[in-house]
């Protein structure tokens, strides 16, 4: 079997639980934070340098690359590993969040979706039997199914129904699949704040015995709160054998919950956006590198980080490069930010197969949630 997960360790006090998820394009050492690299490239980041961050498995985006540059394109170019020399797994997302937060420009029926491209105005109709045909010709080695995502303002009337209606899309999405041997389809379990929704979600999609499962719609305005609740809830239900992802979460603390609950997997723009933005993430915290406090700072931005920014770099220059908004202080926080993140899950990894995650991650797990 080319996808098989196996779990390695778990924490004594917790759900948390350290694994080893192979793929056609190599292993993922769980739990691991995912780079999301939306257009087949994370942005700013050069393949090889997103390697050096230990990142093992990264994101490309189903509905982007459908309008630029198609399918069709990636496809003749051996696809998406080919076309933007990744070697290592990749995760396509449907497309679902993209076009549902087009509220403006789509409509929803039972058949799919039909909206007006941000890009060119044409109007296009995505299914789910098109979301898996495309995501099929780009090649990824995990294929998301197309679902409905509600906003976090919705009804439960609202909510019911998309889940009602993301099932049988699924559904639909298992029968377009056209090789289940090389891409591994995960269902996406939604079910908005509502925990009776959300378990009647997790034990269909469970029945229909994927290769793994996510969680979605938990991070589209929810207080923290319900976050954890929905989280702590769902992670259980799905099965212990099968690799468990929680869409769209890249913070710390949520990311050490989610992990104590039983999750696997993050993807998050956080790092690269944040990079473009001048500001970096130091345990923990968002610093942003204008601040004069670092004009004459001439330690590294994090003097325990291996990474090659921290490695040859001081604050004093990415505040000078900031503030001259030279293009390679951007690059160099993203690269530090997205191996913070993975290096953040790779410590939980390692503390759950010693058992010391609740010890190592106390501060996260006892706190109350507040923004960062």
């Amino acid at each position: 079997m080319r996808f098989s997960f196996n779990c390695q360790a778990t924490c004594s006090q917790t759900k948390a639980r350290a694994g080893v998820w192979n793929t056609p394009h190599g292993i993922v050492e769980t739990p691991r934070f995912m780079p999301v690299g939306t257009l087949a490239t994370v942005k700013g980041l050069t393949p090889a340098q997103v390697q050096t961050t230990g990142a093992q498995m990264i994101l490309a985006n189903t509905y982007h690359l459908h309008l630029q540059p198609g399918e069709g394109i990636v496809q003749k170019a051996g696809g998406l590993h080919q076309f933007m020399a990744w070697k290592g797994p990749i995760l396509t997302d449907s497309g679902g969040f993209q076009v549902f937060s087009l509220s403006e420009l789509r409509e929803i029926k039972e058949s799919g979706v039909t909206f007006r491209s941000p890009r060119d105005g044409r109007m296009i109709e995505i299914t789910p039997e098109r979301s898996i045909k495309i995501q099929n010709s780009l090649g990824a080695d995990v294929i998301m199914a197309f679902d409905e995502c509600p906003p976090a303002n919705a009804t439960r009337v609202e909510v019911e129904r998309a889940t009602q209606r993301t099932y049988r899309w699924l559904e639909r999405c298992i029968q377009a699949h056209e090789r289940p041997q090389e891409q591994a389809l995960f269902g996406i379990v939604q079910g908005g704040i509502y925990p009776d929704l959300r378990s009647e979600a997790a034990r269909s999609l469970v029945e229909l015995d994927l290769p793994g499962y996510a969680i979605g719609g938990v991070s589209v305005g929810e207080k923290l709160e319900l976050i954890h609740h929905i989280v702590n809830l769902t992670a259980p239900l799905l099965p212990p054998h099968k690799p468990r992802y929680l869409m769209g979460v890249g913070t710390y603390r949520e990311m050490v919950k989610a992990v104590a609950a039983g999750i696997d997997l993050f993807d998050c723009v956080i790092p690269t956006r944040f990079g473009r933005h001048g500001a970096a993430m130091v345990k923990g915290e968002r610093w942003n590198l204008k601040n004069a406090q670092f004009k004459e700072d001439f330690t590294p931005l994090d003097e325990t980080c291996p990474c090659y920014t921290c490695e040859n770099f001081t604050r004093a220059y990415l505040n000078h490069l900031i503030k001259s908004r030279e293009m390679l202080g951007y690059i160099l926080l993203s690269l530090h930010n997205i191996a913070e993140l993975v290096r953040f899950t790779q410590r939980m990894r390692e503390a759950i197969l010693s058992d010391r995650f609740t010890s190592e991650f106390a501060e996260w797990l006892n706190t109350s949630p507040t923004p960062r």
